[in-house]
């Protein structure tokens, strides 16, 4: 199970949303979080954040490896692209809005719905679709194709 944690960016203009996996990390592990407004000035240190398409994450990386050495996990091999990748703390969605903005999205086509259920299923999957190639394109960590 993944508890829905929402955190403001530092500027406030943003809530990034996360999920950590099976509550294994608390929200704490979280120190920061910078949106594309608020992340330009910042000095990214790859020993504890990480970079994704303008935002930036902070974590606490000491009580990330303690919590995670408890799984046998080597120290060395948990870095914030870890973490990230391996959904130990990671977006909610591919982005960091994707959430929200995706019920949004489907709340309107759900009036499809109402009208034609073909219709509303092949426009879910049309919009399914290109929204990932929008993902990839605009260069998300998560919508990349996993590395061999």
């Amino acid at each position: 199970m993944c508890m829905k944690i929402e955190i403001p960016c530092q500027c406030n203009s943003e809530k990034a949303q996360f999920n950590n996996l099976n509550n294994i990390l608390p929200p704490a592990v979280i120190l920061t979080v910078y949106c594309p407004a608020c992340s330009d000035k910042v000095k990214i240190d790859p020993a504890t954040m990480l970079h994704d398409n303008g935002w930036i994450i902070e974590y606490d990386m000491e009580q990330i490896r303690f919590l995670l050495g408890r799984f046998d996990i080597p120290a060395a091999r948990i870095t914030p692209a870890f973490v990230f990748d391996e959904r130990y703390s990671t977006w909610q969605g591919i982005t960091p809005t994707d959430f929200t903005e995706s019920l949004r999205e489907r709340e309107a086509l759900l009036e499809i719905s109402r009208v034609d259920k073909r219709t509303y299923a092949e426009a879910l999957k049309n919009w399914s679709i290109k929204r990932m190639q929008a993902f990839t394109t605009a260069g998300w960590r998560k919508a990349q194709p996993a590395a061999a």
